[in-house]
């Protein structure tokens, strides 16, 4: 059985020990401790395994105890070491099964013996002109090209995001099949509007005064823009009525 550590969850638990919740108890139990927790929030950590709610015969949410602490874990977890939910998952199924396992240490995660970096460091790799050139295996035409269209942008000190790499080799994969660059504004113009939905969602989290919470901002927008991918994927695929492998 998993220990409950301190925090809001466990008292708002404890308060209904006694009975099963519906969802917006279960929200305000986890507000004390995690204010930008919503509805939605908790149906995706539903919908993604890591809790499992008791449902009525009319289909409603029933929630135990036992499922808000889960859900304080999580939230916790996600929040302070920045574990993707998956990790989360297999930590949490191994505790519950007995096994003494240690915290996973994943990407940015530190340790408190880490001395942290100076936040002018830059966080994304970057590569120069001529690497970008060289290992998206186009040519300086082709670069201006682009830019031009406002597919590929350089970073203020002139160098590039490694992803740019990326969107580089798909443009010109893209055009062996006749889509040329000036195709491709309206999927970056998409994209635009993605980003500024999922910013306009993280942006009360970045002006939060908890100091953590403004933390998680960052984990919350790498969570929204995977799913925000995965949508947009679906949305084409369902369009075009065919399936990608």
């Amino acid at each position: 059985m998993l220990q409950t550590p301190s925090g809001g969850a466990r008292s708002g638990a404890a308060a209904t020990d006694s009975g099963l919740m519906s969802i917006g108890t279960v929200l305000n139990a986890l507000r004390d401790e995690f204010p930008e927790v919503t509805i939605s929030k908790i149906r995706f950590l539903e919908s993604e395994g890591l809790v499992e709610p008791r449902r009525t015969p009319s289909g409603y949410r029933k929630f135990s105890a036992r499922d808000v602490e889960r859900l304080g874990h999580v939230l916790r977890m996600q929040r302070d070491h920045y574990l993707p939910l998956k990790v989360i998952r297999e930590h949490l199924d191994a505790m519950e099964r007995g096994e003494a396992v240690p915290l996973p240490v994943v990407g940015r995660q530190r340790t408190g013996d880490d001395t942290p970096e100076p936040p002018e460091r830059p966080t994304a790799a970057r590569v120069g002109r001529a690497e970008l050139l060289a290992a998206a295996g186009i040519g300086e035409d082709d670069l201006v090209e682009w830019q031009s269209y406002g597919l590929i942008a350089p970073l203020e000190d002139g160098a590039y995001d490694a992803e740019a790499v990326t969107v580089a080799s798909l443009v010109a994969e893209l055009g062996r099949f006749g889509i040329e660059p000036r195709h491709l504004r309206v999927m970056k113009a998409a994209a635009d509007r993605e980003a500024g939905l999922v910013d306009q969602v993280v942006a009360p989290l970045k002006r939060h005064r908890n100091p953590q919470t403004r933390a998680h901002a960052e984990a919350r927008t790498k969570e929204l823009a995977a799913l925000t991918v995965r949508l947009h994927a679906a949305l084409v695929q369902t369009a075009l009525g065919v399936r990608l492998p």
